[in-house]
């Protein structure tokens, strides 16, 4: 069941507007509409999804459909490794594919990372990706 992650607020608004895991076991976060997701609310970010993960290897889903912007500093923090198995970076635009190219393109990812505009083919790819759903 997805939540709302009150605790994850900055002084310039709610940075996660949604953090939690799905009926089939993944973890799904939401970045806030508008968000320019910086160094501390990403590393504020990887560490809420390293402690709902709790060591155990989870496939992410991350939503960033509405973000706007992600900081070169961001993208550093998000090239580290962490407790996700597999990474889905979910779209809706061609400005989307842009910033996920360039994430990918400039950072070695730690764990097979894929960005899609498609949640169900998102979900399946993670699906694919060696999770077994337990």
């Amino acid at each position: 069941m997805l939540v709302p992650e009150n605790d994850l607020e900055t002084p310039g608004g709610r940075d996660i507007s949604s953090l939690g895991f799905d009926s089939s076991g993944i973890l799904r976060l939401e970045w806030a509409r508008g968000i320019v997701i910086d160094a501390p609310n990403a590393q504020l970010a990887m560490d809420r999804v390293n402690a709902m993960c709790d060591g155990r290897p989870t496939p992410l889903l991350i939503d960033m459909a509405t973000t706007e912007s992600v900081s070169r500093a961001a993208r550093a923090v998000f090239a580290k490794r962490c407790d996700a198995s597999a990474i889905a970076l979910l779209g809706a635009s061609a400005v989307d594919r842009v910033l996920a190219n360039f994430f990918l393109g400039v950072n070695s990812a730690p764990v097979p990372t894929r960005f899609f505009t498609d949640r169900d083919e998102a979900v399946r790819w993670l699906m694919s990706q060696g999770h077994d759903g337990a």
